[in-house]
């Protein structure tokens, strides 16, 4: 595990404990189904579209990458609305989620898939907008640049 990795991993970790602390300490309500469905996965893959793969597979051309990297999509702390989405070339473990989509593989640890099922990334390529968007139906927030979310 990378020390970055490990950063990440620590960040997600603290953002989980820091709402189990807010929890203990509010008044008890009663678990509602809505309670359920942030922590049950839908089993949802994240995509990309056709316009984002091609992209990555670009990208991955250019720079001249080893054939064993993967596009990793993971959730940082920061950002206006609390979490950030990351995307980067990794190297595959045996923990990852490994979904395919436009031929291009990608990753997703465990701890992050409560934040990511079913999100699509798309990559516009006009003048209004260019680079990765994030379309994901678990954020209840959006900054306005689309790279920050809340859950």
């Amino acid at each position: 595990m990378s020390v970055q990795e490990e950063n990440l991993d620590d960040v997600i970790a603290s953002l989980i404990d820091d709402v189990d602390e807010e929890k203990d300490s509010a008044t008890p309500q009663p678990v509602t189904q809505q309670d359920y469905q942030k922590e049950e996965l839908t089993g949802e893959p994240v995509t990309l579209t056709r316009r984002a793969a091609k992209q990555v597979e670009k990208i991955k051309g250019e720079e001249g990458l080893d054939e064993n990297l993967y596009l990793r999509v993971a959730v940082d702390g920061g950002g206006c609305s609390g979490l950030s989405y990351k995307l980067g070339l990794d190297y595959r473990t045996d923990d990852d989620h490994v979904y395919e989509s436009f031929g291009v593989e990608i990753i997703v640890a465990p701890k992050h898939l409560m934040y990511l099922e079913g999100m699509q990334i798309d990559y516009p390529d006009g003048l209004d907008a260019r680079g990765f968007t994030f379309d994901n139906p678990n954020a209840v927030e959006n900054c306005g640049c689309g790279t920050s979310f809340a859950i």
